[in-house]
């Protein structure tokens, strides 16, 4: 009996042939909507980014590429929250947004003050709301003294070249006895290697509508310094650069530090 029923459901050769075909459309639909679905996410909810500055270490070193979550800590509001996973950005949260010094430019920095609160430093120690903030993923000591990086804003913004002219008059009236206060909209950013991150302190505010996304992890991580990132060079110092990369992409690779998670 139990032979007689799988020679039964047995399918012959033509209906093997005509299944064949239907499958056919069916693959290239089922890869369509694959290409389409990643393309997605892609462009709309994650993104890749690389780190090409010292500024975020050691938390994000040069060579480190991102994975960047577009959506959820967008801050928005209103009836699309219901639907999709925002939230409002947090202190501590590490951000991506356009540089405000430097068109085309994307940063990553860390979010130490929210609207409404009152930040200063003191010989390069964070006081948030008059409160010493313990933050053990912060480098120090790594450049000189400088006066209005490590006692911001209590000395004059005269002391650094590298202010930008518009932050340079807007500070003074943000500060109220010595503290400066978010505004409303806006958040105080500064990079965990704080002497050599140009951050907040030199440029201002981030605007609300600015954050771009938050990392999630590295994907990848190659052992590369500032130079394998040179803003000016031409395109076959590029390719030269990449074909070097290329080939000595393995033993580049910083293992450990595959698919960390930023935080």
């Amino acid at each position: 009996m139990l032979t007689h029923v799988e020679n039964a459901a047995e399918p012959t050769t033509e209906e093997n042939k005509r299944r064949e075909k239907e499958t056919i459309p069916e693959t290239v639909a089922g890869l369509a909507a694959v290409l389409v679905g990643a393309m997605f996410i892609l462009s709309f909810i994650i993104q890749q980014f690389e780190i090409p500055s010292s500024s975020m270490e050691n938390t994000l070193l040069i060579g480190d590429h991102l994975f960047v979550d577009r959506l959820t800590p967008t801050g928005k509001a209103g009836a699309a929250s219901f639907l999709m996973p925002y939230r409002e950005i947090h202190r501590g949260d590490i951000a991506v947004f356009p540089s405000p010094a430097q068109p085309g430019l994307y940063l990553v920095k860390r979010i130490i003050g929210v609207p409404g609160d009152r930040i200063h430093l003191r010989d390069g120690k964070v006081f948030l709301n008059g409160v010493e903030q313990d933050e053990k993923y912060v480098i120090r000591g790594v450049e000189p003294y400088n006066p209005y990086r490590d006692n911001f804003p209590a000395v004059s913004s005269d002391f650094s070249t590298q202010v930008t002219e518009e932050w340079a008059k807007a500070l003074p009236h943000h500060v109220q006895s010595g503290d400066l206060v978010v505004p409303p909209d806006s958040y105080f950013a500064m990079g965990d290697n704080r002497d050599v991150s140009l951050d907040s302190r030199y440029w201002g505010f981030v605007p609300r509508q600015n954050i771009f996304g938050s990392p999630l992890f590295i994907a990848w991580s190659l052992k590369q310094s500032a130079s394998d990132f040179p803003q000016d060079a031409s395109l076959p110092e590029r390719t030269a650069m990449f074909a070097k990369t290329a080939a000595h992409f393995f033993p580049l690779t910083r293992w450990d530090r595959v698919f960390r998670l930023v935080h």
